[in-house]
């Protein structure tokens, strides 16, 4: 029954996000055009890990220039920075930004895209944050003990919002945050996902995160 219910959940609240948010795509759409236009609308992003570790694609807008990522990557200096603040650049120190970008990413507009994920049914409305493979190969050697957690975690589909979008968010490191999926994982709901839905605004507009 949950599975069922999650479902008419994700499709329903997918489909009014895109209704919603339409007039937000169109002008976000245009706007990255005319501020970058040698690169696509939607970012160009590794492949991240879905339910039972099966890749699919991410839809983000693009708030950086084209092949960011692999410029990160041979940015020795940057990518070490990038990993030591658990996979997270500032978006403020973060040279890749495109004009606007730190505006998209503060609010989350960046994330919208993501409805289209659900409605195909690789992603749900609430779950876990959707994690790189690089990610959880690197910090498994990193903390062995979390390997157990990925697996849990990533049982369940990813999330556009979840527990760790919802409590402290950039300020919890990676063990905590798998811990927290983990925790979702096996205790899922929807009533824990509706109350991680109401608690998704106000998150998003203070930019803090509600325990």
């Amino acid at each position: 029954m949950y599975k069922i219910l999650k479902r008419i959940m994700d499709i329903v609240g997918a489909l009014v996000g895109l209704v919603l948010f339409l007039p937000v795509f169109i002008i976000v759409s245009i706007w990255i055009k005319a501020v970058s236009p040698s690169g696509p609308v939607f970012a160009d992003i590794p492949d991240r890990v879905g339910k039972d570790k099966k890749p699919f694609k991410f839809m983000k807008f693009r708030s950086m220039f084209p092949n960011a990522h692999e410029y990160l990557v041979k940015n020795q200096e940057l990518y070490k920075k990038y990993v030591e603040n658990n996979y997270k650049l500032n978006a403020e120190e973060d040279p890749r930004i495109i004009k606007g970008g730190i505006f998209l990413r503060k609010y989350s507009i960046d994330e919208l895209p993501q409805f289209i994920n659900v409605l195909k049914g690789e992603m749900s409305i609430v779950g876990p944050r959707a994690y790189y493979f690089f990610e959880i190969e690197d910090q498994a050697q990193k903390f062995p003990g979390t390997a157990e957690l990925v697996d849990k975690a990533v049982s369940v589909k990813p999330g556009i919002t979840g527990p760790w979008q919802v409590t402290g968010r950039s300020t919890i490191g990676f063990v905590e945050r798998v811990k927290l999926d983990a925790k979702y994982a096996e205790n899922r709901s929807i009533l824990y996902d509706i109350l991680i839905v109401l608690k998704t605004p106000y998150v998003v507009l203070t930019k803090k995160g509600a325990v």
